[in-house]
């Protein structure tokens, strides 16, 4: 017999009955907020077009890393998942793949992608029995004829979750095409939400990135600059953020190595950046070029107002044959030791008290939270911390990271909640995770009488969405009146 699935009311709550008690009644003032969404991964190509899902594998297993990397840790291999290659789409059997999943759903207990999945099969899909090898093709089945109808669209599914803003993440080599689409939809007018970019690029500033000549060439054409000067790709670097901007970002995105950061007069930029296309640079000018650009997209934000985030700290790519093999963000990215005092230093001497630039730091390195990134952002004005990201994007990992943060930063220096993810259909369950563990949070510090009851529910309503709202200078998007959710 299949066994039920169903979602316990009180999951992740405290299990002391107090406490629970004010985390239940904290919850349900945030439970029903719309969503803001504004950092992630999703593919705008969905919103432009909407056209059908075609499968459960390719909507909910192809495109997380989160899933598969678990599989290919036990010896499953991914070209048997549905995984795209290098080459292009995957040989894998959709169904097949599926199956295959479906028969390892034991892989993920206590993993935070069983309580995204859950809350998928049950709110979204309407699943009362859980997913495993005897129930595969029943899933199959029904996701499929679900993913036909047009209310499993992905417009449908957007206004459904009560999304009232999705930042997708491009690289400025991107024409914003999807983004125009979007834009001039009928859609776009009548929706209560909106989608919008985000500047990441990476492509063009990493040396060591294996795409990084041919997105020059490409960075300069879409520009109109020359950038086999430093002046013109400085430029080029501006025009591109003009035109997202227009495409609706408010914020840039680095996925840098490291959080280095450098201060270089001009003339020494100017010759390190020349020593870059000469192709005569070392791995230390590679990780200098890095850092003097994260200071010089700090100045670029002083002046168009761009939000920066930072997302150092990882070992990207780490198994090379993967990387070959399937390429880029396949799950093989590897948490390091960052270091941020000595690292942020030169820009933030250069721009760490102005009041009008927003720096948002992420890290995997939670060592870094209460010795060095808690103590940063309790002290510049313009420093905020990014939520528990990635490996600790987490029921631990977000009690830990309000832990190791709170006393010394305070919740107002932090941004809320963003979730960062490719599956689309997971945003509301990673929201609900999110306000769920918050209001636990809360709650005890309420038990604790640290606060009352009223601070912590007005708290609770910052954390869900005030927060990241501000953080991301989406406040011109007025709040709209809750939509059924999921």
């Amino acid at each position: 017999m299949p066994k039920p699935l169903s979602l316990h009311e009180d999951r992740l709550f405290p299990a002391e009955p107090a406490v629970r008690d004010v985390a239940r009644r904290l919850y349900a003032g945030v439970a029903s907020l719309p969503i803001i969404s504004p950092h992630g991964h999703t593919d705008p190509e969905w919103f432009a077009a909407d056209a059908p899902f075609s499968d459960a594998t390719s909507l909910l297993l192809a495109p997380d890393h989160y899933l598969y990397r678990m599989l290919y840790s036990q010896g499953v291999p991914m070209e048997a998942l549905g995984v795209p290659t290098c080459k292009g789409a995957s040989p894998a059997d959709p169904r097949a793949a599926w199956r295959l999943f479906a028969g390892h759903q034991r892989l993920f207990r206590g993993t935070p992608s069983a309580l995204w999945l859950d809350h998928v099969y049950s709110e979204v899909f309407g699943f009362d029995v859980a997913l495993d090898a005897s129930t595969a093709d029943l899933y199959y089945d029904r996701i499929g004829e679900l993913l036909a109808t047009p209310a499993f669209r992905p417009r449908a599914l957007f206004d459904r979750f009560n999304i009232e803003v999705l930042a997708t993440t491009e690289s400025p080599t991107d024409d914003l095409a999807h983004h125009k689409t979007i834009r001039e939809s009928g859609w776009a007018k009548t929706s209560s939400g909106r989608v919008v970019t985000a500047y990441r690029p990476d492509p063009v500033i990493d040396p060591e990135h294996e795409d990084f000549w041919v997105s020059l060439e490409t960075f300069g054409r879409l520009a109109g600059q020359d950038v086999s000067f430093w002046s013109g790709y400085l430029e080029a670097h501006r025009v591109r953020r003009r035109a997202f901007i227009a495409a609706g970002a408010t914020s840039s995105d680095h996925g840098h190595p490291s959080a280095a950061t450098a201060d270089l007069a001009p003339v020494d930029a100017e010759a390190l950046y020349h020593r870059i296309l000469d192709g005569v640079r070392s791995k230390e000018d590679a990780e200098l070029f890095r850092a003097q650009m994260l200071t010089e997209m700090a100045r670029m934000s002083l002046d168009d107002g761009l939000v920066m985030q930072i997302h150092p700290g990882s070992f990207r790519n780490h198994n090379a044959r993967v990387f070959w093999s399937f390429g880029r963000d396949k799950g093989a990215d590897i948490p390091q030791p960052t270091d941020y005092v000595r690292a942020l230093k030169p820009l933030l001497d250069r721009f760490g008290s102005e009041p009008a630039l927003s720096v948002i730091v992420f890290t995997l390195d939670e060592t870094a939270y209460s010795r060095e990134l808690a103590p940063l952002a309790g002290h510049y004005p313009a420093l905020k911390l990014g939520p528990a990201w990635w490996f600790h994007d987490s029921p631990e990992g977000m009690r830990r990271f309000r832990e190791q943060t709170t006393e010394t930063a305070g919740f107002y220096n932090t941004v809320g909640f963003n979730d960062d993810t490719r599956a689309f259909l997971s945003i509301p369950a990673r929201h609900d995770v999110a306000r769920r563990v918050d209001c636990g949070f809360l709650a005890r510090l309420v038990a604790e009488h640290r606060l009352s009851e009223d601070e912590a529910a007005e708290t609770a309503v910052d954390l869900a969405y005030n927060l990241a709202k501000r953080a991301y200078k989406l406040d011109a998007v007025q709040p709209q009146p809750s939509r059924a959710s999921g």
